[in-house]
């Protein structure tokens, strides 16, 4: 069985259409019918979250943590349990794309670290710092950047690596430092894609929102 986790904070707005591609990369022809498991991590949600949740074929697990790190790993624990032999990470303001478990696991490692790609940048967002998020940004096999939305690994290589930590932020790059302090073997991959929103009320301090934010006060 192949397992993807998706952490959930007050995703109202986005998180139908998060589920709805989940629930499609769960039923490519590739995957030849293996089980697929969508699991939403609802951590400490106030808004319709959990309502919209329950309209979708999917599992769901609430905790009170605040914290996207205690969510990943109790997501992952949960899927474990289950007999997941490979967690599929994404976030809920993000949509995957049809193939994107095949994409992942055709690669053969024991983890995958994908791209992300920016849909409609906010509004708000000027120019010149579109320009420099892609000129800093690598969309191409060989690139080192680590994204939640966009992370595979085995069963195995997590429980080795020690598993998601409960960080506040940065919990997948330091999941992916421990893969590679343990040999386990990494594609960093351009080929399974991920649509991410630009939007600058992130739910994560430090995390993707907080560094488009970081773009337009440079200087």
């Amino acid at each position: 069985m192949i397992g993807i986790l998706i952490p959930v904070h007050n995703e109202q707005t986005l998180l139908a259409e998060c589920l709805k591609a989940a629930l499609t990369a769960a039923s490519h022809p590739g995957l030849l019918d293996e089980a697929v498991q969508v699991l939403a991590v609802l951590d400490s949600c106030s808004d319709a979250s959990a309502l919209i949740a329950a309209g979708f074929p999917v599992h769901c697990l609430e905790v009170q943590a605040r914290n996207v790190g205690h969510a990943r790993g109790a997501g992952a624990r949960h899927l474990l349990n289950l007999g997941a032999r490979w967690i599929a990470c994404t976030d809920a303001d993000s949509r995957v794309a049809p193939d994107w478990l095949v994409a992942q696991l055709a690669l053969g490692t024991d983890a995958v670290c994908g791209t992300v790609t920016v849909d409609a940048w906010s509004e708000g967002f000027d120019p010149a710092a579109q320009i420099r998020y892609h000129q800093a940004y690598t969309a191409r096999d060989g690139h080192r950047h680590i994204h939640g939305a966009n992370l595979g690994v085995s069963a195995g290589a997590y429980v080795q690596a020690g598993g998601f930590e409960p960080l506040a932020c940065h919990e997948d790059v330091q999941l992916v430092r421990n893969l590679e302090r343990s040999g386990a073997s990494i594609a960093w991959s351009h080929t399974p894609q991920v649509i991410t929103s630009a939007r600058l009320d992130c739910r994560a301090q430090g995390g993707f929102g907080d560094y488009l934010k970081s773009l337009m006060q440079a200087t």
